[in-house]
C-alpha cells in the first residue's frame, strides 16, 4: 500500500508557494481572503475530495489535501485567486506523502517562516483546520497530523529559544521604526488595518516605543475601537484616512484588501513620511515612491533584517529539528498501526467464526459442556493470537505489506481489508 494512500486512488499532497520563490506581487495573485477560502472548501466538497486544509498568509498560500493528482488542488487554488497555472508552476512546490507530512511539520514549527521562529502560522493552521472540520473535510489522518504538528510547535516554543527576541513581522516592523526614526516617542503614528498583524503591531508599538500619539483606522470602526480600548489609543473614521495620513510621520498599513488602499494621491503633506506595508497583496501602491518625502518598506524588506537575535535562533534549529523528528516518528508509528488495523480486525472476526463453529461442535458432543468457561478460554486465545500478529506487524525489520498479504491468504480474509 502506498504511504499516505487512504484509498486506491488518492494520496496526500501539499501544494503551494511562499516567499522563498514568489515575490510579494506573485504571492498577492494567489492570496485568499476568507470568502475565497470558503468558496474553495465548498468546491472541494462538490468535487468529492475527502479532506483538505487551505491557508493563506502574508508569506505563503498552501493547500494540504487528498487528491488523485495534485492538479486537482492547483485548479482549486487558481479558480479562487487571480493566479494562473503558469505562474504557479514557475514558483510553486508540490510534496507528496512523507515529504508533504514533513513540510507541514516544518511550516507549523516556524522553521520555514519568513522570519525564523515566527509562530503565527500555527494559529492560521488551527483556524483552517476548524473551518475544514465544519465542512466535513477533515479525515482521521489529517486531524491526527495537525494535532501532531501543534504538539511539535508547542514543544519547540517551550524547549528551545528559537522564538526569543523579535519573532514576527509585526515586531520586526516596530524594530525598523525604532532604528530609523529619531525621537519616535514624539512622532505621530497611524495604523491602518486592525486584523491580526495590525493588532500585534499595535501591541508592539505601545510596548516598545512608549508613544502616546498612535491613531487607529479600520474600515469597520468597532474593530479598531476594540483594539484601541486595550491601550487607550485614538480611533478615527475611515473617511478621515487622507487627513490622518497627512498629519502622520509613520504610516503602517496592514489591511486585508485585495487591491491597494493607499496611493500617492492621498499624500499632500511635504514632510518626511515612512510607510510600512505589512500586507499581501500589497496595499500601498508603488507610485508613492514618486514622492521624494516618502520612504516605503514592505514586509519582504523587513525579513532581510539580520541581527544577533537571528543568529541565536539559528543555533536552536538542530534542537527544533530533533523535536520534530520525535513527534513525526510517533505520527508515522500511529499511521503504520492504522495501516494494518483492518486486517487484524478481519483476522479477529475469522477466528471468532472458528470459535463459534467449534463451540457448537463440542456442545453437541459433550454432556455437561461448560459454556461459560469455553467462551472465556476461546476469547483469551483469540486475543493472544491477534496481539501476536499485531506485534509482528509493528516490527520495523519485517516488510509489513508482505506480511499483510500472507495473513490474508492463509486465513482467507477479505482482500479489501485495508485502509
Amino acid at each position: 500500500m502506498e504511504y499516505m494512500n487512504t484509498s486506491k486512488t488518492t494520496y496526500f499532497y501539499a501544494i503551494g508557494l511562499s516567499y522563498k520563490k514568489a515575490d510579494a506581487e506573485i504571492r498577492g495573485h494567489f492570496s485568499l481572503d476568507e470568502q475565497a477560502k470558503a468558496n474553495l472548501l465548498q468546491q472541494a466538497k462538490e468535487a468529492g475530495l475527502e479532506s483538505l486544509i487551505v491557508t493563506s498568509t502574508c508569506n505563503r498560500t498552501e493547500i494540504y489535501g487528498f487528491a488523485e493528482h495534485p492538479y486537482q488542488l492547483i485548479k482549486l487554488l487558481c479558480e479562487n485567486t487571480k493566479g494562473t497555472v503558469d505562474e504557479f508552476q514557475n514558483v510553486a512546490y508540490i510534496y507528496k506523502g512523507k515529504e508533504a507530512v514533513s513540510h507541514m511539520f516544518k511550516v507549523g514549527s516556524g522553521l520555514d517562516s519568513q522570519i525564523l521562529g515566527d509562530f503565527e502560522i500555527i494559529s492560521q493552521l488551527k483556524t483552517s483546520t476548524r473551518n475544514s472540520k465544519k465542512e466535513n473535510l477533515l479525515n482521521a489522518f489529517m486531524e491526527r497530523l495537525i494535532n501532531a504538528v501543534i504538539q511539535a510547535s508547542k514543544r519547540i516554543k517551550t524547549e528551545t529559544n528559537i522564538s526569543s527576541g523579535a519573532t514576527s513581522v509585526s515586531f520586526a516592523s516596530v524594530q525598523y521604526i525604532m532604528s530609523n526614526i529619531e525621537n519616535v516617542t514624539d512622532k505621530n503614528i497611524l495604523l491602518f488595518g486592525t486584523g491580526k498583524i495590525g493588532r500585534n503591531t499595535c501591541e508592539n508599538l505601545v510596548k516598545h516605543t512608549k508613544n502616546k500619539h498612535i491613531t487607529l483606522i479600520n474600515r469597520t470602526k468597532n474593530k479598531a475601537e476594540e483594539v484601541a480600548g486595550k491601550f487607550n489609543l485614538l480611533v478615527k473614521d475611515y473617511a478621515n484616512l487622507q487627513e490622518e495620513i497627512n498629519q502622520t510621520d509613520v504610516l503602517i498599513v496592514a489591511t486585508g484588501a485585495q487591491n491597494p488602499t493607499v496611493d500617492k494621491h492621498l499624500i499632500q503633506s511635504k514632510k518626511p513620511l515612512l510607510i510600512l506595508d505589512l500586507s499581501i497583496p500589497r496595499n500601498v501602491h508603488l507610485n508613492v515612491t514618486d514622492l521624494e518625502q516618502v520612504s516605503l518598506i514592505h514586509l519582504d524588506d523587513l525579513s532581510q533584517i539580520t541581527d544577533d537575535t537571528l543568529e541565536k535562533r539559528k543555533a536552536q534549529i538542530p534542537l527544533a529539528k530533533q523535536i520534530i523528528q520525535e513527534v513525526e516518528a510517533e505520527f508515522n508509528s500511529w499511521l503504520e498501526t492504522r495501516k494494518f488495523a483492518p486486517t487484524i480486525k478481519a483476522l479477529k472476526l475469522k477466528l471468532n467464526d472458528f470459535k463459534i463453529a467449534e463451540l457448537d461442535t463440542q456442545r453437541k458432543k459433550l454432556s455437561g459442556f461448560n459454556e461459560e468457561q469455553a467462551e472465556l478460554i476461546s476469547n483469551n486465545i483469540i486475543q493472544k493470537i491477534t496481539n501476536h500478529f499485531a506485534h509482528h506487524l509493528k516490527d520495523d525489520a519485517i516488510p509489513t505489506d508482505e506480511s499483510l498479504e500472507l495473513i490474508k491468504k492463509v486465513f482467507q480474509l477479505d482482500a479489501t481489508a485495508t485502509i
